[in-house]
């Protein structure tokens, strides 16, 4: 087989419908649209959402909730994530994001306790939930505020 002999599988490309184009297209004359009225027009059609006049449903239900501009961004890695690490290394931010464990932009990292650790690692972060520092401590390790 060359290249000059490949062809995609049959039915796999079907040319397009021309539309308007006479009776035996099947898609002559009103070319798929009906007979007159606002979707038949060109550039016809209504906006997204809109009813009829009737009060739309977006309108018809109340607004719920805030943003809050305020609010932290905190990155949460898990014990069992803090394995790959070596042992006696220190584990801060910049560490958690070299191994990808973080991404993007965060105000803080999270260490939790689920999984299970058994090298003695020195962990800086900002907050850390009981049972990872107990897990950690137990593992010969200490952690620490970053």
């Amino acid at each position: 087989m060359k290249l000059n002999e490949l062809s995609p599988p049959k039915g796999a490309r079907t040319a397009r419908k021309r539309k308007g184009r006479g009776p035996g297209s099947g898609l002559g004359k009103t070319a798929g649209k009906g007979h007159k009225g606002q979707k038949a027009r060109s550039g016809g059609g209504v906006r997204p959402g809109f009813e009829g006049g009737q009060m739309p449903v977006h309108r018809r239900l109340p607004k719920r909730g805030f943003c809050n501009i305020f609010a932290k961004k905190i990155a949460a890695v898990n014990v069992r994530d803090l394995a790959r690490f070596e042992a006696d290394s220190v584990v801060d931010a910049a560490a958690l994001r070299e191994a990808r464990l973080i991404s993007g932009k965060v105000d803080g990292v999270k260490i939790l306790g689920h999984g299970e650790i058994t090298q003695a690692l020195t962990v800086k972060a900002d907050q850390w939930s009981e049972s990872a520092k107990e897990k950690i401590e137990k593992a010969g390790g200490k952690i620490e505020a970053a």
